[in-house]
């Protein structure tokens, strides 16, 4: 196959394997998904320079874990466009910190995201391994390892939904506020209620743009391995009139991976963010498989490369944000992968 998806939705116990041979169909408008089928691959931005993708449903193949582990043999592994940019350093995540903090002085901004990268080196992976065992260790979570020559490989398990649906009725969150997890849970920083008022507001708004039946419920908190997040549920109905393209290109991406308002704040990101995410930040899932459409948030995810991980992670930055404790949320984000693999090495040794 040259291009593949694994998945595993939250709280089940098989996985879903679809392939295709050939290029995927390369998109720069996130509407141009209306009416398709297959999996659905897209990136923090989407653009002629980094398109979503959506790869054609030739093979689809529901299998167990146990299938899974035998795969790794039959995928074609891609390592993609060649290396990214190299990772950001200490130095580079205190610079950007400065800038995105400044602006908040400067302009209408009320949130920033800023996004980091690091890596870690191996002498050797087996990335359906890596799958099967992130899985085991994150059931409550979306859990995709996807490879298309335009993207690379790309494993994430990730606690955010886009945008679901089960029967006619349509689903999203808002996911935001970060602490490690603990019992009993402290309470919330001002820091972290008004950063996930800000995606709430978003995410109400737009529905109210393209469905009805709106309901919501939250926030509350939700536990994701180690963190602690807050969250609302918002359940609807889209309009008739309305396609699932449109409702992806209002959402994407939302304030949590993005800020407030969001068209300044995306445009601040790409003129000033040292960080090249690629489809970190992004969004992946099925799209009209066997009734299925679940796209999740590509969260606490690593780009899995020919002699290294690259991992990813991003923060809320808000006027009141401390640049120590946004730097260690990142690396307890990153230790959903890390930890995945530190067992794998583990287990070689």
């Amino acid at each position: 196959m040259d291009a593949f998806a694994i998945y595993r939705l939250p709280h089940t116990g098989h996985c879903t394997l679809v392939g295709q041979d050939g290029m995927p169909m390369a998109l720069t408008s996130l509407t141009a998904l209306n009416h398709e089928q297959g999996y659905v691959i897209a990136p923090f931005t989407v653009d002629e320079s980094l398109p979503a993708l959506l790869l054609r449903p030739d093979v689809v193949k529901q299998c167990s874990l146990d299938d899974v582990a035998a795969m790794q043999e039959l995928l074609f592994h891609h390592d993609g466009k060649g290396l990214p940019l190299q990772p950001s350093s200490r130095e580079d995540y205190h610079n950007d910190f400065c800038k995105f903090h400044h602006a908040f002085s400067s302009s209408g901004l009320h949130k920033l995201v800023l996004a980091r990268s690091a890596d870690v080196v191996h002498h050797g992976t087996n990335p359906v391994m890596l799958f099967v065992k992130a899985c085991k260790a994150y059931p409550e979570a979306f859990v995709t390892l996807f490879s298309a020559p335009q993207c690379g490989t790309w494993l994430v398990a990730t606690p955010e939904v886009l945008l679901t649906r089960d029967g006619g009725h349509w689903r999203t969150i808002a996911l935001a506020g970060t602490m490690p997890y603990s019992e009993p849970l402290p309470q919330w920083s001002d820091k972290n209620v008004q950063e996930q008022a800000y995606v709430s507001r978003y995410i109400g708004d737009c529905l109210s743009h393209y469905s009805r039946d709106v309901s919501m419920n939250g926030p509350y908190t939700t536990r994701a391995g180690i963190l602690a997040h807050l969250r609302t549920d918002f359940s609807f109905t889209i309009n008739e009139d309305v396609a699932v393209g449109e409702v992806l290109d209002a959402l994407h991406p939302t304030p949590a991976v993005c800020g407030f308002p969001k068209q300044e704040a995306h445009r601040f990101i790409m003129e000033n963010e040292t960080c090249d995410r690629g489809y970190f930040s992004g969004f992946s899932g099925p799209l009209n498989l066997d009734g299925n459409t679940a796209f999740f948030v590509s969260l606490r995810c690593m780009r899995i490369m020919e002699e290294r991980y690259r991992l990813y992670a991003g923060g809320g930055i808000l006027p009141q944000s401390v640049e120590d404790m946004e730097w260690r949320e990142t690396a307890a984000k990153m230790q959903a992968m890390l930890s995945i693999i530190e067992e794998y090495s583990h287990e070689l040794q």
